[in-house]
């Protein structure tokens, strides 16, 4: 069976290219670089990783597959004031299968012609789960800050916050989360370097362990949620 060995310079030109000529013209012109130096090791990266992903959670959803654990490349611009056909970068997610795959918590990696992120968290949460995550942190936030301490660096918290704390004079390391309207906790790293490495799926599955607490602790607020509805 193949390996993951990196991705390839040409790949990441080839995001900031389409970005550039954003035709379909162009696309079918250089699809072969899209399909061999992007989907293929994306695919390769999907598998070397499955394994210890079920292990986080056995429910994940690892086919390596467009629309399944690798995203799409050709935008939705049906409801978009940006008629852009193609995106300048790609990523992979392992969750649970989801009708709604915004709204559920997924572990990531994107690709883009400058870097990589990767992490944990919502690409859009609802409020209803936003409501009972912070309902649960005042419940027992003890346990949410032993929780928390999972998140370091290079993670950071990430997501778009109310402009006006929700409770006064909250102790910050909670009220930092607390007020969040989404989440997520990524790393952000500038040194594409990385990307051409076969090593990069190894530090991929280290980072996404050192997450499991976190993770744990938002799927038992995702079980919870379905209970109460």
């Amino acid at each position: 069976m193949n390996h993951f060995q990196g991705f390839s310079q040409a790949g990441l030109n080839f995001l900031q290219d389409v970005w550039i000529n954003n035709s379909k013209s162009w696309f079918e012109q250089h699809r072969a670089i899209y399909d061999n130096e992007l989907i293929k090791p994306f695919r390769l990266l999907v598998t070397q990783l499955a394994d210890e992903m079920l292990k986080i959670d056995s429910q994940f959803e690892i086919r390596p597959a467009i629309g399944k654990t690798i995203s799409r490349i050709h935008r939705d611009t049906r409801f978009s004031k940006d008629k852009s056909l193609y995106r300048n970068r790609l990523w992979l997610t392992f969750k649970r299968p989801n009708r709604d795959w915004k709204e559920a918590p997924a572990y990531f990696f994107e690709l883009s012609s400058d870097g990589y992120r990767y992490g944990l968290g919502y690409y859009c949460a609802s409020k209803p789960m936003m409501d009972l995550f912070r309902e649960q942190i005042l419940n027992d936030s003890k346990q949410f800050l032993q929780t928390i301490r999972c998140v370091k660096k290079p993670f950071e918290l990430v997501g778009e916050s109310y402009k006006r704390p929700l409770i006064k004079e909250q102790d910050a390391k909670i009220a930092t989360w607390y007020n969040r309207k989404n989440l997520a906790v990524m790393a952000t790293e500038n040194n594409v370097q990385d990307v051409f490495n076969a090593d990069l799926a190894k530090k991929l599955s280290r980072g996404f362990k050192s997450l499991l607490p976190l993770y744990d602790y938002l799927m038992f607020l995702e079980e919870f949620r379905k209970i109460g509805i």
